[in-house]
């Protein structure tokens, strides 16, 4: 199986492609930049066939996926900077991206028949109530620019393909980028109090274990719209705060103490407005994995302690 991944310098690209070399499958990365510029942490990275690719451009990705012919194409580019998408000077840039780039990938798998992995966002829910948002519900409702240009890339997906799997995550976490868990233990460092928001709940996703989930789902036919976090119940930004700087402090740094450094749990409203709407409700359900014979990502708990080992803090 060939497969192409695009947004191979972010978190879940990079992770997705190590997970198709170790089961011994043919990757070609792809991302904006002319040459892949590796990893971060030191985190080893597999050797891979890279092509610059710019989804945006209609005639450059379908000549480059055209001639890469892959089996599959694991769409993991997006725009994600959620509040500088609100800006009025970067929302077109926005829709080109997770919209135009979207269903430019999409239009050349359909003329090569070939399958198609969209990553999508709780975000295209209203973020109400506290029932778990289910992978079928169609009550769309995006809050912000980002949250519906990824449902108008998740409708480019749903329109012009049969063969799709639709995979909705949150609360992304991995080796390769910026993340809350690289945020707060920065912070932490630095800071002998932080105020951190309690009301919006959710879970979080370790991208080395969603890239797992994702290639065993390439290798099946049970397409549709999934939701992908781990396990290990839902949680606020507080808890998942919490958690983070006791497992630090059980791998050694002390500098995370509860001596040291308090952690103050705040509403929304008190911690103040961000540019962009922020879902309270990020429940997502995950049932449809295993009813599909999927495995279900471990608990958030183990991944947050493994990535703790792995990276440098």
């Amino acid at each position: 199986m060939k497969v192409l991944v695009t947004g191979v310098a972010g978190q879940l690209g990079h992770d997705v492609m190590n997970e198709l070399a170790k089961r011994g499958y043919e990757g070609i990365g792809s991302d904006i930049a002319p040459v892949y510029g590796g990893i971060a942490d030191g985190t080893p990275v597999v050797t891979m066939p890279y092509v610059q690719m710019d989804i945006t451009d209609r005639e450059a990705v379908d000549a480059i996926i055209t001639k890469a012919a892959p089996d599959v194409v694991v769409h993991c580019a997006a725009w994600t900077a959620v509040d500088m998408a609100e800006d009025d000077d970067k929302v077109e840039l926005v829709r080109r991206v997770n919209v135009d780039g979207t269903r430019n990938i999409a239009l050349v798998c359909k003329r090569l028949g070939c399958k198609m992995v969209y990553l999508s966002t709780d975000y295209v829910f209203n973020g109400l109530g506290t029932q778990p948002w289910e992978p079928d519900c169609k009550e769309y409702e995006p809050l912000n620019v980002y949250g519906q240009t990824k449902l108008d890339g998740e409708l480019a997906v749903a329109e012009n393909l049969e063969r799709y799997f639709i995979v909705r995550i949150a609360w992304v976490f991995g080796v390769n980028g910026k993340n809350f868990i690289k945020t707060m233990l920065n912070l932490g460092k630095t800071h002998d109090h932080l105020r951190v928001v309690c009301d919006q709940i959710g879970t979080p996703t370790y991208t080395y274990d969603l890239a797992r989930l994702l290639v065993d789902m390439i290798e099946t036919d049970k397409y549709g719209y999934y939701h992908a976090t781990n396990e290990g119940g839902y949680i606020s930004w507080y808890d998942f705060t919490k958690e983070i700087f006791r497992q630090a402090r059980a791998l050694g740094h002390e500098e995370y103490g509860e001596d040291r450094i308090t952690v103050e749990a705040v509403t929304t409203q008190e911690y103040g407005a961000s540019k962009a709407k922020r879902p309270f409700n990020s429940r997502l359900d995950k049932s449809k994995l295993a009813e599909n014979g999927f495995e279900p990502l471990p608990t958030w708990q183990d991944a947050l302690e493994r990535y703790l080992r792995l990276i440098e803090f």
